[in-house]
């Protein structure tokens, strides 16, 4: 089957991340071109509520991921809880239960570099607050396959130890507020990376 290829946006987020997704989700227009994968730290009871609460948000369709789904532009994937989500060759999703990552299932890290090995340079990283070092090697992966990459301001983050430490690593593109994020990225997608690439 053929793969119709489009830009991809992963966005990771843990501690306190449910306000600064809630920020970022409410500001993407109904033509927004790539789809976006969210993957945000919660417990395994924490199911329908974060998809209800993300959805009242969000323009665009909302889909907790479930096993061979396929991506597609113009959608929102969320990680289910308790399971890292992958993506296949064929651009459909899997998922898998191998142990946690800083003590985290779904990894940020593991679907970053998951989809950088498929997506390339199409794929958009976005890092925002959080309690852990996930999402800096997400980001390296990123960086290397020639995406983009972007973290939350950690002077506004409810917890800044997460975005930090991939600024401390030198694999973020830019730092933005999260009010910025999206009218940023939009200006990318009309105009490609070749202006926006390059630390900030």
């Amino acid at each position: 089957m053929s793969v119709a290829r489009h830009p991809v946006v992963v966005l990771g987020a843990s501690w306190g991340g449910i306000e600064a997704i809630i920020g970022i989700l409410g500001q993407i227009p109904h033509e927004f071109p790539a789809s976006l994968v969210l993957v945000q730290h919660r417990n395994s009871d924490a199911h329908a509520g974060f998809e209800r609460s993300i959805r009242r948000y969000c323009l665009l369709p909302v889909r907790e991921v479930e096993d061979k789904d396929r991506l597609l532009p113009a959608h929102i994937y969320l990680a289910p809880a308790n399971y890292h989500l992958l993506l296949e060759k064929d651009w459909s999703f899997s998922l898998c239960v191998s142990p946690p990552v800083y003590y985290s299932r779904p990894s940020i890290d593991v679907t970053m570099i998951s989809l950088a090995q498929i997506i390339g340079s199409q794929l958009i990283g976005v890092l925002l607050t959080g309690a852990n070092e996930d999402g800096t090697a997400g980001l390296a992966a990123i960086q290397r396959v020639g995406g983009f990459t972007i973290a939350q301001d950690p002077a506004e983050a409810a917890s800044p130890l997460m975005p930090q430490t991939a600024i401390n690593r030198g694999v973020v593109d830019r730092i933005m507020k999260v009010k910025e994020i999206i009218p940023f990225i939009m200006d990318t997608l009309r105009n490609g990376y070749a202006t926006h690439h390059g630390r900030g």
